[in-house]
């Protein structure tokens, strides 16, 4: 008899455990359909990438990558993503410990004064000592796709903290360049301004000695004047860059923005290394948060599966229990109960709820697969971009040396009686409109380099010692 008990034993940990090892929902789950290309850019074979390289190599400027470490210490986005991700831990924690036993305790005393008819009134006191255990059997996954859903939505907020740092290093390092470029310009104006100025003081010499007409001072006087009305606005756009830099930096408009000057003649590299397809997909963090999500979707799938069958929970409670407290551990007492508890008309709600979850594991999978898509174009075009503002920028280059050669020629012979003022003025105009189109180029160079890096998820893998 005792065989027998042992054997019956044996089979029923075996039912539980192969019960238990069943989790529904897996045979509804998509792969996401990607197809990669064999490249990430037609014509690149590089096994490498400039992804791989820290932030802190890639922007050289001292300025601006102590400008990137404020931003990253104390911006209140990253800040906020660094708590969801220690909010969503902590939930993942409540997750596992819903799969394992809990165990509880009770400490009670109490007594009722019953008065019947035709009985004396007399006192019930009652003393208890209790410790109880409950364990869900996890026949269908429900609480393994559970644990399944919090470690991919915690997963999914470390990757948004990590896509979040990867922006907010590409946002500063472009808010810098086209501030730096815009201190340019107005350096470039204001150098303009004076020599406006310069030509209306000569214009007005040579009027006054009777060598040309009013009508060269008048128009030096209007060079002058469009040239000054330059500067406002100018001012206007490198205040409103300072507060957005401040912003991102966590701090208040009023933050001095420290920045070097433009570097004119630096040369950035004629080509960058953008890797392979299948890198693309584990650098980026943004699609690796995609696909965390889908997870997330498949796992809630699999509990909305399971939900529609019974849940079967064990119980066991034992302690003391008594009248008097002296004798209270000499009345031990002991029971286990199981329940189990299973839907029989929710008029298909559960059914509907299935389908929802369904629906929303296909909404993730095709919004991953697009996200994939996308990456793959931004990639494409920040490099495609790349090459042609290196192309322009030697082009203007070129043409703001011929300017400069230009206005140096149409000066000397004006002042030879060759030409006339207007030729000049058409001269320092073209000169002009060449050397803000050269510090644009520059800017332009800069910012291509940054959405390369960011498009193909560097700025956020290594952390700064």
């Amino acid at each position: 008899m005792k065989r027998d008990k042992i054997v019956y034993g044996a089979l029923l940990c075996g039912v539980v455990l192969l019960c238990n090892s069943c989790m529904l929902g897996r045979r509804q789950i998509k792969s996401p359909e990607l197809e990669l290309p064999a490249t990430v850019v037609a014509d690149a074979t590089d096994s490498l990438t400039m992804a791989d390289m820290a932030w802190w190599n890639v922007y050289s400027d001292s300025t601006l990558t102590a400008l990137i470490e404020r931003t990253l210490e104390r911006n209140k986005d990253m800040l906020a993503a660094s708590a969801r991700v220690r909010r969503m831990r902590a939930l993942g924690r409540v997750a596992r410990a819903d799969q394992l036993p809990s165990v509880s305790g009770q400490l009670a005393a109490d007594t009722e004064h019953n008065d019947y008819d035709g009985e004396a009134a007399k006192n019930d006191p009652e003393f208890d000592a209790k410790v109880s255990l409950a364990w869900e059997l996890d026949l269908w996954g429900n609480l393994r796709w559970a644990n399944r859903k919090a470690v991919a939505e915690y997963l999914a907020t470390v990757d948004a903290q990590r896509a979040l740092q990867m922006t907010l290093v590409a946002e500063v390092a472009t808010a810098y360049y086209e501030l730096v470029a815009l201190d340019q310009e107005l350096s470039i104006v204001r150098r303009t301004l004076q020599t406006r100025k310069e030509g209306v003081r000569q214009a007005r010499l040579r009027f006054e000695g009777g060598l040309t007409s009013e009508t060269a001072l008048q128009q030096a006087k209007v060079e002058l004047a469009s040239t000054a009305t330059l500067i406002p606005g100018l001012e206007s756009r490198i205040a409103l860059k300072e507060h957005q830099i401040a912003l991102l930096a966590g701090a208040y408009p009023t933050l001095r923005i420290d920045r070097q000057t433009m570097e004119m003649h630096a040369r950035l590299p004629e080509r960058l290394k953008v890797g392979l397809p299948s890198e693309l997909l584990k650098r980026r963090p943004d699609l690796r948060q995609s696909e965390q999500t889908l997870r997330a979707a498949e796992a809630a799938m699999g509990m909305a599966s399971a939900d529609r069958f019974p849940r079967i929970t064990f119980s066991l409670t034992g302690g003391w229990e008594n009248d008097d407290l002296k004798g209270l551990f000499s009345s031990p007492f002991s029971y286990v109960n199981g329940s189990l508890v299973s839907p029989l008309f929710s008029f298909g709600k559960k059914k509907a709820k299935y389908k929802a979850a369904l629906a929303a594991c296909d909404e993730a999978r095709l919004n991953y697969e697009q996200k994939v898509l996308e990456a793959f174009r931004e990639v494409n075009d920040a490099v495609v971009t790349y090459r042609n503002v290196r192309t322009a920028a030697a082009l203007k280059r070129d043409l703001q040396q011929a300017a400069q050669k230009y206005v140096e020629l149409a000066q000397l012979q004006y002042f030879n009686g060759v030409i006339n003022y207007l030729d000049v003025l058409d001269a320092q105009r073209k000169y002009f409109d060449a050397q803000i189109g050269l510090s644009n180029a520059v800017r332009d160079e800069h910012l291509a380099m940054v959405d390369l890096y960011k498009a193909l998820g560097g700025g956020w893998g290594v952390e700064r010692e």
